[in-house]
């Protein structure tokens, strides 16, 4: 039997990730050389502090401080430390030493990911980033190479398991959302500080890399529209249910061809109605779903677990593998085809369905002038619900058909200064059907 060649990798990071990540390398080394076609070998683990607790036991010997030496003649260097900076730089240092880049930073690649990939293009390194947006569901190699001579037009995505727990348990227990918040917490489904998670920042890096991805353009993070889900209350999520509605975070992006000037793109993160018979309705608990639309290729669903130290390091390995059979075949990695240039337009003029619930006196003639506004603002009525509160007032769920966000937007300004309504309680858009 020929002797295999004998990669050496480097791993920056040893957090719950990086942890899982190293001890699979070695307790699957046989393995991963029969698949890769070479022996990968643990040159050593860059970490902050080496005498910090860790999820698994690692040699000491292979801890070090000095993650630039460790680059160093690296074949294949793993990146899972997180944030921003030293990660950027020391991923770029990696790239122009020759080193192929497996990471796991979804905030560095939504950020820097152009510098990144237009370095690595240069040098003819590649950069994989499977377990970036939804840790063991392979969603990145399907849009990247699987659908790449397909047409994606849209993809709606639950991408954070932490706001998919909370609104899950608030639709199905009736439970409160800071109730359900200190539950995910002492879970260890949510950080101390869960504003990454709760105000859609992390969902919104994601949306980033799956539209440059499914559009071939360049999506810059500042472009996409975020709202979070920390204004959801219980009263929202009992009108959305008896409307035959679940409320998820929802990353939408959208490939907008009918525009009179010229094609564009839509990227959005909210809080979103979706029908309880559509696909992502049912995705319970901490789980991912990417759901995409493609011309040729139909409808498909990616579903599983998105967060997790393991989880996440399955794909952390599947790409380190990869990776590694493309140093024994030789040549040029696979650079990301982002050259469409496509504008992303502003959340104003997306056109979508809205659910609006409205609190105002209960008297004759209120509906007629509630009507006439949203007419006036071209806002079409599909359908109305009345009820009395307990105040004695009447309260309003009205569904609307398509109609351009900024009109909306303007249309509940005047609804609310109209003088018949008492208070705007909440705006929804629908999605998914």
């Amino acid at each position: 039997m020929t002797d295999k060649r004998r990669l050496r990798v480097a791993l920056l990071g040893a957090g719950s990730v990086g942890s899982q990540v190293a001890s699979l390398l070695r307790e699957h080394a046989d393995e991963l050389a029969e698949r890769s076609g070479a022996e990968l070998e643990l040159a050593g683990i860059a970490v902050r502090n080496i005498d910090a607790p860790r999820d698994v036991e690692l040699p000491a010997e292979l801890l070090t401080t000095d993650a630039e030496t460790l680059i160093v003649g690296s074949d294949i260097v793993i990146e899972v430390m997180g944030g921003l900076e030293p990660a950027r730089s020391y991923v770029l240092q990696a790239i122009n030493s020759g080193a192929d880049i497996v990471t796991a930073n979804k905030a560095m690649l939504a950020t820097h990911g152009a510098e990144i990939f237009d370095a690595a293009d240069q040098v003819g390194a590649s950069v994989s980033y499977e377990a970036a947006v939804a840790a063991a569901i392979p969603i990145i190699r399907p849009l990247r190479d699987s659908l790449a001579g397909d047409h994606v037009n849209r993809i709606m995505g639950i991408v954070n398991g932490t706001t998919n727990y909370i609104l899950d348990r608030m639709d199905r227990e009736g439970a409160d959302f800071a109730d359900v918040l200190a539950d995910a917490q002492r879970l260890g489904y949510a950080e101390a500080d869960p504003t990454a998670d709760v105000e859609a920042y992390d969902a919104a890096q994601k949306a980033a890399i799956l539209a440059s991805l499914a559009f071939h353009t360049t999506v810059p993070l500042e472009s996409v529209h975020r709202e979070g889900i920390t204004g959801i209350t219980k009263g929202m999520m009992d009108a959305a249910r008896h409307a035959g509605y679940v409320i998820k975070l929802l990353a939408v992006c959208e490939r907008l061809a009918d525009r009179a000037d010229g094609e564009a793109v839509s990227v959005r993160v909210y809080p979103a109605l979706v029908a309880r018979d559509h696909p992502l309705a049912s995705v319970h608990g901490v789980n991912n779903a990417v759901f995409v639309e493609a011309a040729a290729a139909g409808n498909l669903m990616f579903y599983g677990a998105g967060a997790g130290g393991l989880q996440t390091a399955s794909a952390v390995l599947g790409d380190v593998v990869s990776a590694a059979r493309r140093h024994i075949a030789g040549g040029v990695g696979v650079g990301e085809s982002a050259r469409a240039h496509l504008p992303v337009v502003q959340i104003g003029e997306i056109v979508t369905r809205y659910q609006v619930t409205l609190e105002v006196d209960d008297e004759p003639g209120v509906l007629a002038t509630v009507a006439g506004i949203l007419s006036d603002g071209r806002v079409s009525i599909a359908t109305v619900e009345q009820t009395v509160t307990d105040e004695g007032r009447a309260r309003l769920v009205i569904g609307t058909h398509k109609a351009v966000e900024q009109d909306l937007d303007a249309t509940v300004g005047r609804l609310a200064t109209s003088g018949v309504v008492e208070r705007v309680v909440s705006v929804l858009r629908v999605e998914g059907d």
